[in-house]
Formats: structure tokens, sequence, C-alpha cells
């Protein structure tokens, strides 16, 4: 959005005014709150402000007749800013673009009740208004986005001894550890965005069997070739496979991973 004025009444003793809008949302208990301000153009009548961007949520919370008020003031050092004038419009009349019903007269009430002759202190026109979406995530998933999930597991020693109740890889008989869980919880949500359901899944910092080498970025399957896993159910049962071949060791060292996805 941009708008200029014209004609503003002269606030500065020495100056013209250092004009400046304040936009204000109607709220329903008919207070108003500040939702944008301008940049102060500096000792003119005429001021041309810059383009600026508002979220339609912030000018009228998505109600596109809602009172919009428009203060506009003369800059003053000290803060105390002078009243020029005021206007009032709303979203579906700004929408319509630079038209002859987008041309507000800023209206002063002081001197509108003192003066008898007192026509406006000048005029506001808007000379362009541009809606951009902003789609959201759901809008994505909506238009047919597919999501390429993958699984990275650290098999670290600071997770504590998979024997032990205390580690986070603890094997219980009863109930699924920290991993599991976090596992089953976001990954029963993501497959439904990934059309094959074949997940890869790795995972690092733990050394391999037989020679005990230390891998940072292995595959649960155990297959190089081939590190999917059918499901979340399938990433499950390679992790739980994993965890009884592999020795946790480190350091935690994710990067490799990174880039193996990357590629």
């Amino acid at each position: 959005m941009q708008l200029c004025a014209n004609k503003l009444d002269k606030k500065d003793f020495f100056g013209k005014s250092d004009p400046f809008l304040v936009f204000y949302r109607s709220n329903e208990d008919g207070t108003f709150t500040i939702c944008h301000k301008t940049e102060v153009i500096k000792n003119t009548l005429n001021p041309v402000w810059q383009p600026f961007t508002i979220p339609v949520r912030a000018l009228c919370n998505g109600d596109f007749d809602r009172t919009v008020k428009v203060d506009v003031y003369d800059w003053d050092r000290d803060g105390s800013h002078d009243v020029i004038g005021e206007f009032t419009t709303s979203y579906r009349e700004l929408s319509r673009g630079q038209n002859q019903f987008n041309v507000y007269e800023v209206l002063n009430p002081k001197k509108k009740g003192k003066k008898k002759k007192y026509i406006n202190s000048g005029t506001v026109t808007l000379l362009s208004f541009k809606v951009e979406s902003e789609y959201t995530f759901v809008d994505f998933i909506r238009g047919g986005t597919q999501l390429n999930f993958t699984v990275a597991i650290d098999f670290t020693a600071s997770n504590g001894n998979p024997s032990q109740p205390t580690s986070l890889h603890y094997m219980s008989p009863y109930q699924m550890n920290a991993y599991a869980m976090a596992l089953k919880a976001v990954g029963e949500i993501i497959q439904d965005y990934d059309s094959d359901k074949l997940f890869p899944a790795y995972g690092f910092g733990a050394k391999l069997p037989p020679d005990g080498k230390i891998s940072h970025g292995f595959p649960l399957s155990g297959d190089a070739e081939n590190p999917n896993c059918v499901g979340i159910e399938g990433v499950l049962e390679a992790y739980f496979q994993s965890l009884r071949t592999v020795q946790l060791y480190g350091p935690t060292n994710f990067a490799p991973v990174i880039n193996k996805v990357a590629k």
C-alpha cells in the first residue's frame, strides 16, 4: 500500500509540517489498536510515503468492512506530535485501489467545531494497493505437496546403557522407550503426506559389527544400497534390531546424515 497527501495544514512555526500516518484497527468493544505507523516526511505539506505492507489480520482481523481509522500527525522532536486530522476507511474500500473514492478528506474535529468556514485539513490519496497471499503449510498440503520423511537416530553413549531404565534407549518389555515414542508420535502424522511410505532411516554415533568401526550414517535396515523402511512400523522394527547389534559410542555428529540426505 502507498499513500500521499496534499495541502495538509501547516503546523511548524518555522517550517511547514513533518507528517506521518498512524493506522488503527477498530475492536469489538469500540476501542482502537495501532496496527501501523508510516515514516515521517520532513518539512512538506504534500508528502508521499514509502510503500508498506501490513497483514490483513492486523489491519481488520479478517473483517473487510471493519472500520480502519487513520490519524495524520505532525512530528515533533519532543514527542508531543500535533494532530493534523483524521479519516476512516476499510479494507474493502482500500482494496478497490486508486480511484476517486480513495481520496480522503483529513478532518480535524477541533478546528471543525471552531471554524464555520472550515472545509478540511488536506487530503490523503491512495496511490496503490496490492494484496499478496502468504501461503501456509496447510495450503501447500492441500495443494498436493509431498513430504520426504527421513529418520536419524542418536546412538551415542550419552543416551545411557540400553539395559538400564534411565537410558533413552531402554528396551523395556512393557512400554516403548523415548526414541520409539517420538518416532511413533511424529511419524504416524508425517507418513500420511508421503505417498510411497518408504522412509530412509539412519543411525549415528555407534560402533558397528563386526569390526567395531564408528559410523555416523549407517542405515538401520543394514542395507547400504536400500536404507528405506516400510512405514513407521518398519522404522521401529529396524531401530530395535540395530539397538540389539550396535554399540553405543560417540561423538554426537549428525552432519554426515544431513549431507547424505541432502544429496
